[in-house]
């Protein structure tokens, strides 16, 4: 269910320069990784895709809205900042196109620790910071435009000045329904480049329960597609109605009612 006064925000307008090509255009089980990771996102809240300017995107799930970055070649931060400043919502979980295990429960219990004494909630884990998989208060916004405009365009020199809590893997799995949904927090894997996303598109889709009637099944699929809805079937997904879209995304643990 989406979590009150919370956006969810996707940084989409990197150059994707050791891809060799845009991350978001590429396949992910019949869909995009820009699709899955609005979709994703959509169950926290309303959605920002923040692109470059002029770049052409693949189709996104109604109601996403789509804004250009300010700047070029900054880096993510800038990105960040036009995020924040097109939102509604006081707080928002930022992500990267490119992370496809990335799974709700991370983003909602990183949410829960950004309480109103905080500016940010940095996750640090598998090895590093990671500020693009974080949330920010929406009020960081003008504080960062003043950085970038000052030549600081690392996230780093955002945390120096502000209120963070840093979370590690044990406080990030303290948390029990993302240590069932993601106990390897796979949410932070990135596809960097060709042998990531050929490494990461080859792992097996996540297992998800499907209620048909009275039969219940375990099937695997990272969208509805993958589920082999019915023709002019609805569903229900972890109790929300969602309609019959083949490119909706789905994670471990979610469970699906075939309507009749």
């Amino acid at each position: 269910m989406p979590i009150a006064d919370v956006a969810g925000i996707v940084l989409a307008g990197g150059h994707s320069s050791r891809m060799g090509e845009s991350k978001a255009w590429l396949e992910w089980h019949g869909s995009t990784l820009l699709r899955r990771a609005a979709g994703l996102m959509q169950r926290l809240g309303p959605v920002v895709v923040v692109r470059a300017p002029g770049q052409r995107l693949p189709a996104l799930p109604p109601g996403v809205e789509v804004v250009d970055d300010a700047r070029t070649g900054v880096g993510p931060l800038q990105g960040i900042a036009t995020g924040l400043a097109a939102i509604s919502a006081p707080r928002a979980f930022v992500c990267a196109v490119d992370m496809p295990f990335l799974h709700p429960a991370f983003a909602r219990r990183v949410l829960r620790a950004l309480t109103p004494d905080l500016d940010v909630v940095l996750p640090v884990a598998r090895g590093h910071q990671q500020p693009l998989a974080a949330a920010y208060r929406a009020a960081l916004g003008p504080r960062i435009e003043a950085l970038i405009a000052a030549g600081r365009t690392r996230p780093g020199m955002v945390f120096e000045q502000v209120r963070v809590l840093r979370l590690d893997e044990a406080a990030l799995l303290d948390d029990a329904g993302l240590a069932v949904a993601d106990p390897g927090l796979d949410s932070l894997v990135n596809v960097n480049d060709p042998e990531d996303y050929r490494i990461a598109r080859a792992r097996a889709a996540p297992e998800v329960t499907v209620r048909n009637g009275v039969a219940l099944s375990t099937v695997r699929a990272a969208t509805l597609a993958g589920v082999g809805l019915p023709t002019g079937r609805s569903c229900i997904l972890n109790g929300v109605p969602v309609g019959a879209d083949p490119a909706l995304p789905l994670v471990a643990g979610d469970a699906l009612v075939l309507r009749p």
